[in-house]
Parts: C-alpha cells; sequence; structure tokens
C-alpha cells in the first residue's frame, strides 16, 4: 500500500522470496549512522502492514463514515480478523482455532477475565467472545471458519481508542492479541503441569513413608514362637 510504501521507501521492496510475501532489502554502505532505527523499522513490518488497514478504518470512523464492507486479513492459517467501521466505533472480530479441547476450556477462563476487567477498567474496549457461532457482524460474509473449536472475540473500539493521540497504542496491542492470548493459554498449561507434577511428587513421599516395615526372620520366629 501507499501507507507501506511511504514507511520503508519504495526502493527496500523487492520480489518476494519462495514462501514469503514480502521481502526487504537494504543496502548496508547507505544506511547512515542511525542503523538501529533502521533495524526497528524493519522489525515492525508486520506491524506496519496491520497498521495500514487499521488506520484506514480508524479514518472512517474519525470522519463519522460507516465502511461499506469489512475487511478480512487472514493473519494465521485457517484463522482471520475481520474490521468494520460505523460512525461511533471499529469492530474487530478474531476468530482463532483452537485443536486441543483443553485450549478451548482455559481460553474461556482467560476470555472471561477480559470481559469482566472492563467493570474495573471503564476506559477499556469493549470485549465479546463466543464459540462455534460466529458474531452476527460476520452475518454473509464467506468463509467463515465455524465448529466447536473455533472461537470468535469481538472487540468494539470507541473514538477514545482510535483517535490520532491513541490511535498507535492501540494498533501495537490489539495487531498482537492473538499471540498474547495463544502465548498465555501455553503458560497456563505449563503451570498446570508443573503443579500436578510437584503434586504427584509429594502425594509419591508420602506413600512411600506409609510403606510398612519389612519383616526380618528375628520377628517372623518371635511372631511364630
Amino acid at each position: 500500500s501507499s501507507g507501506i510504501n511511504a514507511e520503508y521507501g519504495g526502493d527496500c521492496f523487492i520480489d518476494p522470496e519462495d514462501g514469503y510475501d514480502v521481502t526487504l532489502r537494504y543496502d548496508l554502505a547507505s544506511l547512515g549512522e542511525d542503523k538501529d532505527a533502521v533495524a526497528r523499522k524493519a522489525s515492525l513490518l508486520k506491524r506496519n502492514c496491520f497498521a495500514a488497514v487499521f488506520e484506514k478504518y480508524f479514518k472512517m470512523q474519525e470522519a463519522e463514515t460507516a465502511s461499506d464492507k469489512t475487511a478480512v486479513v487472514h493473519y494465521h492459517e485457517e484463522e482471520a480478523m475481520y474490521i468494520s467501521a460505523q460512525t461511533d466505533r471499529v469492530t474487530i472480530v478474531f476468530s482463532t482455532l483452537f485443536k486441543d479441547p483443553d485450549d478451548v476450556i482455559i481460553g474461556k477462563v482467560f476470555l472471561q477475565e477480559f470481559k469482566d476487567a472492563r467493570k474495573a477498567h471503564q476506559q477499556a474496549p469493549q470485549v465479546l467472545f463466543s464459540y462455534g457461532e460466529p458474531p452476527r457482524e460476520l452475518a454473509g460474509i464467506p468463509g467463515v471458519l465455524q465448529g466447536d473449536n473455533v472461537g470468535f472475540v469481538t472487540f468494539v473500539l470507541f473514538p477514545r481508542h482510535t483517535n490520532p493521540a491513541n490511535r498507535d497504542n492501540t494498533i501495537n496491542l490489539i495487531h498482537q492479541f492473538r499471540t498474547y492470548l495463544h502465548y498465555h493459554i501455553k503458560c497456563s498449561k505449563a503451570y498446570l503441569h508443573s503443579r500436578m507434577r510437584s503434586k504427584t511428587s509429594s502425594f509419591l513421599k508420602v506413600l512411600n513413608r506409609a510403606k510398612p516395615e519389612a519383616m526380618t526372620d528375628k520377628k517372623f520366629a518371635r511372631k511364630a514362637a
């Protein structure tokens, strides 16, 4: 897009390598003195690609213009993000696939905390989630993944989240949501497993201490007498 070209300069883009969508190339001899800034900008490529879509819909909402169609971003294998703008809000829906049944249970607990957090933080976005059935915002959109192991997380962003002063921070946080969610699910499972192993070890120690002493020949002889 024009925004990405303006951020990186058209000369940085070359034909993508096999298996990739974007490839950046820099001339090391002409990087200048601030090489750290160049490296940081290159590391933000994924974020800036997301930002190009977010900013388009944030500006629509700022102009109080509703989008005539929903943007679909296939950000992960079999998973997508859906963005639409209304005159007073921007709605972002993540579809995420839970391949392990345990992930569905832990994910529900985690997302409920997200939903409940708004009671304590009134400035936070509204968060809704559902499983299996897509939310009504996705009605009529083809190819929406469905199933008992598919979750839908909806963020409702209001002008206080999308205005120019907060826009960059909102993009920084929300574009990583899928990674954030699955990272914490994996951490929760690892913690539960470690606690289970610790408790099992503790129980085994108790059982080992409860074993009766082996009867010696002497004790056996006394009992026989």
